[in-house]
């Protein structure tokens, strides 16, 4: 373990890394970041500003170090510079922050492309001689470092990627032995990347959160792994917007002891989730993210979902709901929303919140899934609440008794 005295020091400099480290959330965190330690934007919608979060020893945001992987050759800063010609971030935001994103992109490795390119950015049109070990241990090394050169008590590794095809079962997956056999094996690919990335996290001691719908650390295996090795982990699939209001909404039915008959969504959204999604592969992992909290709070599996890909909306997200209810004597209740945001706005604030209160989990020496940040998230591992006030009154509960336990 790395800087062994800070290890019960939550607020201690701590590195955030991306998998994904080039796209839009990423790219949009770090500008937000950058904006906030250095007072040029207030924290507007980071849910740790505010207490009991505030004054619960998290890293100050001017503590936190960006780096991470990525498949992609286009840098962080020109993804901020598309998403200023978008309109999503202010020119002069942009232009304060800019020195900040080159650091953070100069701290950017290679990822892992099973399809594409190796980890070392070498192409896949040699024969595969590598086993997903190997792969695995080049990723964990870059995360240390990571973390030795900016001397850093901890890392917290955030998966951003682009969304996978739900995950063909194997074996492997449920038992952690067999696992380990297979990744060493250069001719088997056992793991999807994501959970290649996840391994990692794990062999670099680092704390992990699966803001994707991806399998990720969520393969039972290496769950077992992270709650072996000490590493706290949180998933999955981020709440960001249309979700979190679905799950606002259903309580308030329940409730008033009304009787939710059907909850019909469309999503329509550019950039490159639209793109990602269009692909009906693995939209189907998103679909079922979006649709399992809801089926659990209403009872009704009436909830049809539908996502398009529409490229000219870019980074804004369109969501449209119609609630159908039964009242009172068989009446009928009709409530229909409109959501219109910018989907990586939605989603950097979380993700830096994220990173600080796994530091603070990684500092508690708390190991495995942290169910008490499932407020984060559209499926969230070790609970089954998705009670969205529920879910806040849990979290801060948590942060209250994890810091008092830190700080003893």
């Amino acid at each position: 373990m790395h800087h062994a005295s800070a290890r019960h020091n939550a607020t201690a400099r701590t590195g955030i890394w991306f998998v994904g480290a080039r796209g839009s959330v990423a790219s949009t965190a770090t500008v937000g970041l950058a904006a906030i330690a250095d007072g040029q934007a207030p924290p507007t919608g980071c849910v740790t500003a505010r207490e009991p979060f505030a004054s619960a020893g998290l890293p100050a945001f001017a503590d936190l170090v960006v780096g991470g992987h990525d498949i992609s050759s286009v840098t962080m800063t020109k993804r901020a510079e598309c998403l200023v010609e978008t309109g999503m971030i202010g020119p002069r935001l942009f232009a304060a922050t800019h020195d900040a994103l080159e650091r953070a992109d100069a701290e950017v490795r290679p990822g892992y492309d099973p399809h594409g390119s190796h980890a070392d950015g070498s192409h896949a049109d040699r024969p595969q001689t590598e086993s997903q070990q190997a792969v695995a241990e080049r990723l964990a090394a870059d995360i240390a470092s990571f973390q030795d050169r900016h001397d850093l008590a901890r890392v917290v590794v955030i998966d951003l990627s682009s969304t996978e095809p739900p995950v063909v079962p194997a074996p492997e997956h449920d038992d952690v032995d067999a696992l380990l056999v297979a990744l060493a094996d250069p001719a088997r690919a056992v793991l999807p990347a994501s959970s290649v990335s996840a391994y990692a996290a794990i062999l670099a001691g680092a704390a992990y959160a699966a803001f994707t719908p991806s399998a990720g650390m969520g393969l039972p295996a290496l769950t077992r792994l992270a709650r072996e090795r000490g590493i706290p982990v949180a998933g999955q699939d981020g709440k960001t917007g249309q979700t979190w209001l679905r799950t606002v909404l259903a309580p308030a039915f329940a409730a008033r002891g009304l009787k939710v008959l059907s909850w019909a969504g469309t999503n329509l959204l550019g950039g490159g989730d639209g793109a990602t999604l269009a692909d009906p592969d693995a939209v189907r992992s998103k679909l079922a993210s979006k649709n399992r909290g809801l089926t659990a709070l209403t009872g009704s599996d009436t909830t049809p979902l539908h996502i398009d890909n529409v490229p000219d909306l870019g980074d804004t997200k369109v969501a449209w709901d119609h609630v159908h209810v039964e009242g009172f004597l068989g009446s009928r209740l009709t409530l229909q929303t409109t959501w219109s945001a910018h989907d990586s706005m939605l989603a950097a604030p979380l993700v830096l919140d994220l990173a600080r209160l796994l530091a603070l989990a990684h500092a508690a020496g708390i190991s495995g899934p942290v169910p008490e940040l499932g407020f984060f998230f559209k499926d969230p591992w070790g609970s089954d609440v998705h009670d969205a006030a529920d879910q806040a009154r849990a979290v801060e509960e948590w942060v209250r008794g994890t810091a008092a336990q830190v700080g003893r």
